[in-house]
This record gives C-alpha cells, sequence and structure tokens, in this order.
C-alpha cells in the first residue's frame, strides 16, 4: 500500500508543477482537478484497505470457528466411543482462546506491526477501552467471555463429560453468534 500512495502523491506532484509554472497568479488559487482526483483516489485506497481488514479478520475468525466446530465434533465423538477426548478438547480451548485474541500468534505479529506503523482499526474503540490496541472485531469484553470459556474447556481435558463440553460449547457459540456476527 505504501508504494501505490507513494506513486500517487509522485503523479500529483508532476501534475502540480506544470499547473504552477504555467498558470496565472490568479488561477492558483484553487487545488487543480487533477489532485483533486488523486486524493480522491488515495483516500479510496485507505477507506477501502480498513473494509479490507475487517473482512479478512472476520475471515480468520470464521475460520478458526470452524476448526473449532470440529474439534467440538471430534470430542464429542470420541465421548461417545469411550475412547479419550483429551486431544481434541486440548484443541477446541485454544482454538476458543484464537477467537478470543482475533487470532493465534502469527496473526498478532501483523496486529502489532500495524499499531507501530500508526494504524489502529479501532482507534476512537481504543480510546474508550472498548478495544484492545489493533483489535478489529473483538471487543474486550467479547476477548474476556472467549478466553474465560477456553479456560473452562481447557480443564474439561483431563476429565471430560459429554453434557460439560456441550454446555461449555453452547456458550462459545453463542458469543461467537453475538461477537462476531
Amino acid at each position: 500500500m505504501r508504494s501505490s500512495v507513494a506513486i500517487l502523491i509522485g503523479a500529483g506532484s508532476l501534475l502540480l508543477a506544470p499547473a504552477m509554472s504555467t498558470a496565472a497568479p490568479e488561477a492558483t488559487a484553487a487545488t487543480p482537478a487533477e489532485l483533486v482526483a488523486t486524493y480522491q483516489s488515495l483516500a479510496d485506497t485507505i477507506l477501502g484497505a480498513k473494509k479490507s481488514e475487517q473482512g479478512l479478520v472476520k475471515s480468520i475468525l470464521a475460520a478458526t470457528y470452524r476448526h473449532a466446530e470440529a474439534a467440538h465434533g471430534a470430542a464429542q465423538q470420541a465421548l461417545k466411543s469411550g475412547q479419550s477426548a483429551r486431544a481434541s478438547v486440548e484443541k477446541l480451548a485454544a482454538l476458543v482462546a484464537q477467537i478470543g485474541n482475533e487470532g493465534d500468534a502469527a496473526v498478532a505479529a501483523v496486529r502489532t506491526r500495524l499499531v507501530e506503523g500508526g494504524h489502529h482499526h479501532n482507534a476512537e474503540g481504543e480510546r474508550q477501552g472498548v478495544y484492545d490496541e489493533g483489535f478489529v472485531i473483538i471487543t474486550r469484553a467479547a476477548k474476556k467471555a472467549f478466553l474465560d470459556s477456553a479456560q473452562r474447556i481447557g480443564k474439561l481435558a483431563a476429565s471430560t463429560d459429554a453434557k460439560s463440553l456441550e454446555t461449555e460449547w453452547n456458550l462459545v457459540a453463542k458469543q461467537y453468534g453475538e461477537f462476531v456476527k
């Protein structure tokens, strides 16, 4: 995106140079239409990037949720067949935590890079304490709810019973529906 911005600014500078050298002093009071159009294009790019970021984070959360659904299903299946569900329950707990953290460590690294570069998707929400720094969709309240669920699910790994697991999963599904939509 930086190279696109640099190209747009460079193009705008080239448009301005001839306009300044050939225009009469009275005519220079207005910004040349070509520069305004270039600036409009830049605004479209910046605002489009924010929309794209939101869509991408939603997709990351949806994929993580689908993996959590599969882990939940595997755990339930293992329990029905009398086998250990520990690995599936542990995986489920980790995936629910990823939802609460709006992604895994690799996603967090990208978010950190964006924040360090000055990009805050929910800057106003961060100032109000609604979002953690750099978060796009998951609010602080949602994060806490998902992490609490992940912790309770993780505790079930040692001795899982189908009813407790189902209760916890239903909470996660409800939270996901409320917070991620």
